[in-house]
């Protein structure tokens, strides 16, 4: 039987793999996709284009005992061509999948659903929450309030005041105007309206562009303009404020202005993000293991993190499974200060974000999520919804 990476407190050598008993054995992976009409439209800050719907893949990996385990991504375009190299394997032998996965990763598919999948799986075989596994000691998170639409400053004033209100320490805003100046008079306001109540984070959106969208990232000069205006007003942490390859800007910015940067949700492959710890260019390191990384390499990346004193919290915008498997990574690998949780009503809420899962995953009043015990990543799914939105 194959040893995990993590079994799990320990970072133990790579193991030589025998073949498992047939029962354990990868017999079949199943994906299925869905979506979810919006209406109102989410009209996201770093995309030119308003969203009319939110799209879900769902995969299941089954081994030949009935065991299932759940993973969730975007559109996962031409992962079903790669099957074969997970079925019939043993599922603890997650070294081997996480670098089957990079590889798959760097020719152009984004697998990650599969790990997420695998480690579910992992979890029920073992009978302890991936959190557990991962090292963690409490199922507690505490969370800060991501939002995701422009909006004028009466109704963002009012919108992070309902936030913090809630028990939000934390809320995250948007400057991605076309003009920066004006976003930094409507944040003026907003810092004014959290004084005393919770931080205040703001994301540039510079670190990357949709497909469809040309424009240019800030220049250096650009950024470091605007990191002076949000260094007056007491922002906690400037997020991609230069393209997601500029290390070199990133570091600059910090030494300039000693605002904390953010950055690494997009930044793809470990050493990637290894490199932005390593050349001191970031203060806040967010990978995002579901879309870029994998969970072994988050795990990898906040110890790296937290030896160099980089706080690690890793970006969770997207479903809400997304946001349950980089909660469990947050609660296991020591995270820090808090982790996101994509909120903005009436746009981006609960419901819409988790319609697949059986239950919204709801902060408490003191803005914390409470991990269950239960095996996995504890994904209880809406079958009835699902049915209803598949669309493949």
């Amino acid at each position: 039987m194959a040893v995990l990476e993590t079994d799990l407190k320990t970072e133990p050598a790579r193991q030589t793999v025998t073949a498992p008993p047939k029962a354990n054995r990868i017999e079949k992976i199943e994906m299925s996709r869905h979506r979810l009409p919006l209406d109102p439209p989410f009209v996201a800050a770093w995309d030119s284009r308003a969203r009319e719907s939110s799209d879900v893949s769902i995969v299941r990996i089954t081994t030949a005992d009935g065991a299932v385990g759940i993973g969730a991504g975007g559109t996962m375009d031409g992962v079903e061509r790669y099957y074969d190299l997970f079925v019939g394997h043993d599922p603890l032998d997650l070294e081997r999948h996480a670098a089957i996965l990079a590889n798959l990763d760097f020719h152009g598919v984004r697998p990650w659903a599969l790990d997420v999948a695998l480690w579910d799986l992992v979890g029920k075989i073992r009978k302890q929450p991936v959190w557990h596994l991962l090292g963690g000691r409490s199922g507690t998170v505490p969370c800060y309030a991501s939002t995701g639409v422009l909006r004028e400053k009466k109704a963002l004033t009012d919108a992070v005041s309902a936030l913090a209100g809630q028990g939000f320490k934390a809320v995250k805003l948007r400057l991605h105007h076309a003009d920066w100046r004006e976003g930094i008079a409507i944040l003026e306001a907003v810092a004014i309206t959290l004084s005393g109540k919770a931080e205040l984070l703001v994301d540039c959106n510079q670190g990357w562009r949709m497909p469809w969208d040309a424009e240019a990232c800030w220049t250096y000069h650009q950024a470091l303009a605007a990191a002076w205006e949000l260094k007056r007003l007491g922002v906690y942490w400037m997020e991609e404020p230069v393209h997601h390859g500029d290390v070199k800007a990133m570091a600059a910015l910090r030494g300039a202005t000693g605002l904390r940067i953010a950055a690494g949700e997009m930044t793809r492959g470990e050493h990637a993000l290894a490199d932005l710890v390593d050349r001191n260019a970031v203060d806040v390191l967010q990978p995002d293991a579901t879309l870029t990384c994998g969970i072994l390499a988050a795990r990898r990346l906040a110890r790296r993190a937290a030896e160099r004193d980089v706080a690690f919290t890793p970006h969770s915008w997207g479903s809400g499974i997304g946001l349950l498997v980089n909660a469990h990574i947050f609660a296991g690998c020591g995270g820090s200060p808090w982790l996101e949780y994509p909120l903005d009503p009436p746009e981006w809420t609960a419901e819409r974000r988790d319609f697949m899962l059986a239950q919204p995953i709801k902060a408490g009043k003191d803005g914390c999520i409470e991990l269950s015990d239960a095996p996995g990543f504890g994904i209880e799914l809406d079958e009835e919804r699902l049915a209803a939105t598949r669309v493949d």
